[in-house]
């Protein structure tokens, strides 16, 4: 069942069409990405979601019915632009957010001490918001918005900031929330952290929803039926048996006495064609499909090359 389900949205500002139609739907217990160029509506949609703003036209269902005020409570939102209170001590400060969502202070309280060990930064509870650097005061930020542990939780360009121990740090807790029941969607131009996260996804670009599904299915999709031979042999050998059987790509360079050769095969059913061919003019070392990085599928998707 879908915990979220946008259908149809629309929403204008003067002289602007930020969202056109989208329309998406997010499993429930899932790691699902919100890709896209920047100005693409990405923002606008996290912001319908959440009820800061209303769309024009088009309906949010969450949870089995349509989005209420009373649902805000149960969504974890960590916005692109971080508002901290600089002259506030940090610990009184997510104490005080973690009392505006719901926490008594006793719960608020063991809940925090256990999140800031977890993410080394509880010497700094008595030190003042203005003295953290910009990665700490984003993992505040990060254990503010998932405390109240919400069924959906969304984060805007969640890495920003964060080297790449601290960046891997946050991913492994985005991977203990999901396997705890929540369903996480984030907003990132990071295509490495979408193949190492995410189930699924959606990519709006100039403020419609141009492509959406299970990443793995995606790479597949828009692999162009691309495959590699490894092998040990003669290449003018091998490219005479290919020849007519598939279209031949040049020569990928040599690795531990290995040759490499891509090749397209535009009709599936050829394959097993293909590597027999292959077996019978060289020592066959593997035969794989080329599946595209999801940096590749971005850039053909935006591109309009797909």
């Amino acid at each position: 069942m879908d915990i979220l389900r946008v259908e149809h949205v629309s929403k204008h500002y003067a002289g602007h069409k930020a969202l056109d139609d989208v329309s998406l739907s997010i499993p429930r217990g899932s790691v699902y990405g919100l890709l896209g160029p920047n100005g693409a509506g990405k923002t606008t949609l996290i912001r319908i979601v959440n009820r800061i703003t209303a769309p024009d036209t088009g309906r949010v269902w969450f949870d089995g019915h349509e989005i209420a005020p009373d649902d805000v409570r149960r969504i974890g939102y960590l916005p692109e632009e971080r508002g901290l209170y600089k002259k506030m001590k940090v610990g009184e400060q997510a104490l005080f957010f973690a009392r505006l969502k719901g926490l008594s202070r006793q719960d608020a309280m063991l809940r925090l001490r256990e999140w800031f060990e977890r993410f080394g930064i509880e010497a700094w509870w008595n030190r003042r918001v203005e003295e953290l650097s910009k990665g700490m005061a984003q993992k505040v930020q990060f254990i503010v918005t998932v405390l109240h542990e919400p069924q959906l939780l969304i984060f805007d360009e969640p890495f920003s900031g964060f080297d790449p121990i601290n960046a891997n740090l946050l991913k492994e807790q985005i991977l203990a929330l999901r396997d705890r029941g929540a369903t996480v969607v984030f907003s990132t131009h990071n295509m490495a952290s979408v193949e190492e996260l995410c189930d699924h996804i959606t990519l709006i670009d100039k403020s419609r929803n141009i492509l959406s599904g299970p990443v793995g299915e995606i790479r597949r999709r828009y692999g162009g039926n691309l495959f590699e031979i490894v092998y040990r042999g003669d290449a003018a050998h091998l490219r005479a048996a290919l020849a007519g059987r598939c279209e031949l790509l040049p020569e990928q360079p040599a690795e531990a006495g290995c040759a490499s050769l891509r090749l397209r095969v535009d009709d599936a059913a050829r394959i097993r064609e293909v590597i027999a061919a292959a077996n019978e003019a060289v020592e066959l070392r593997g035969f794989a499909e080329v599946v595209p990085s999801m940096n590749d599928v971005f850039i053909r998707a935006v591109s309009g090359s797909l």
